[in-house]
């Protein structure tokens, strides 16, 4: 499953960041990071996620299907560093 997140559309109600934690993070108040390459037991989560964000800025590819994605380069400036440590 591949997560995209429209920048632009995006306006910080952090609805995702409250559905999923472990994919989805705020940075201050509006700036959103998060990890285009879930792991898998997160589809769950990130399905609530995207249906629950107002502005419907998350697309989900991949996600009925169960099938791996290839790895794609993100897009932020920053390194995604998990919660947990994974």
């Amino acid at each position: 499953m591949r997560i995209v997140v429209d920048l632009n559309k995006c306006q910080g109600y952090a609805q995702c960041a409250f559905l999923a934690p472990d994919v989805f993070t705020m940075h201050g108040e509006e700036a959103l990071l998060y990890n285009p390459l879930a792991a898998e037991e997160e589809r769950d989560a990130v399905a609530r996620a995207a249906a629950a964000c107002p502005v419907q800025a998350i697309t989900v590819e991949g996600l009925h299907e169960g099938a791996p994605v290839e790895p794609v380069q993100a897009f932020s400036g920053a390194p995604w560093e998990p919660r947990d440590g994974r």
